[in-house]
């Protein structure tokens, strides 16, 4: 039998409650407003007090159960630590900051890019983004329902920090007496922080890798030509370099072991998705027209969002591996259709 994921944890902790995942690593679930209900949030004990890392989305809910297990607790908050800049991670860590003194940490680019979604930035706000979608062919209805959304990020950060404790790649916070090794990844976001504890056996994977759902990796408006897949899988490759028995703390899902086994089955996945694409573009095709290969169900306007996103990053790959060949209508919309190599 070939390789599986092993989950070593049978049952979920309860809303507002800690489970002890490790020797001083405790696991929180927090609810969120989507279609995937959930995020799993941290907190390593540090010394006498404790780090958090992610903070959960905007929800008055979130913040109650924050106050309940930080009450429970009875201990200072040394250090937040925000993995990126997604609503459901960076969401609550001013609000946490504020209220504990504790200081944030993060990379360079997820607090840009959080300022840049927040605020919102050319390239990085609605107006742009249906534009973009438009141009790659979306359906005017579904345009019209992304746009009425507004700035959808601010909902879930009601407020952001305005500075920080920078980390880069490679660089080792001290948390409880271990070494915790930042790992960037791409792809899903600017820069995304993994932390790697070796002596511990774990990897705070993020969103980098999740063990039953692929990770959302989408094109901006702000850079239309750019390859997020390419930089997303060439980071989760990375991963392999982990042993089999490293405890990965993913975002969403259950804990679980085999590492390598889940990146095999994420460039798999990729690869097939691309597959799926190369073959439809026998014809040109836009993106807009492609949805329902890659999601062959109903989407609501949220998941429109980042299946548009999605496809177009899809097709960016294929394009900048000259497997397929991109160009722009006399009415305006981007297609691709397979190279004749």
């Amino acid at each position: 039998m070939p390789p599986t994921l092993d989950y070593p944890f049978d049952t979920l902790p309860p809303g507002g409650e800690t489970r002890e995942v490790a020797p001083g690593v405790h696991w929180i679930r927090m609810p969120l407003p989507f279609a995937l209900d959930h995020i799993n949030l941290w907190l390593i004990e540090d010394g006498e007090g404790v780090v958090i890392v992610d903070t959960g989305y905007g929800l008055e809910a979130t913040q109650d159960a924050w106050n309940t297990i930080l009450t429970r607790l009875g201990r200072p908050v040394t250090r937040i630590i925000v993995t990126h800049c997604h609503p459901d991670h960076l969401g609550l860590a001013q609000w946490l900051a504020e209220k504990t003194g504790a200081p944030i940490t993060m990379t360079l680019g997820e607090f840009l890019g959080g300022h840049a979604l927040w605020h919102p930035l050319p390239g990085y706000n609605a107006t742009d983004m249906v534009a973009q979608f438009r141009q790659h062919g979306l359906d005017e209805a579904r345009c019209d329902a992304l746009a009425r959304r507004g700035n959808a990020y601010k909902r879930g950060v009601p407020s952001l920090p305005s500075s920080y404790d920078r980390v880069i790649d490679g660089d080792v916070l001290k948390i409880g007496g271990h070494d915790w090794k930042v790992i960037v990844g791409y792809g899903h976001s600017p820069e995304h922080m993994s932390l790697h504890c070796e002596s511990a056996g774990i990897l705070i994977s993020g969103d980098m890798l999740l063990p039953r759902i692929s990770t959302n990796v989408s094109v901006f408006a702000a850079t239309p030509d750019d390859d997020p897949l390419g930089r997303f899988l060439e980071s989760i490759r990375g991963f392999k370099q982990l042993p089999a028995a490293t405890l990965v703390l993913p975002s969403h899902g259950s804990p679980f072991r085999n590492i390598g086994v889940r990146v095999d089955q994420l460039v798999e996945h990729h690869a097939d998705r691309c597959a799926e694409l190369l073959a439809a573009c026998a014809v040109p095709h836009c993106a807009g027209e492609l949805l329902a290969t890659l999601f062959p169900r109903e989407l609501d306007t949220h998941q429109v969002m980042f299946a548009m996103g999605e496809a177009i990053a899809h097709l960016n790959h294929l394009a900048r591996k000259n497997e397929v060949c991109r160009s722009v209508g006399s009415d305006g919309i981007v297609r691709f259709i397979k190279s004749h190599q």
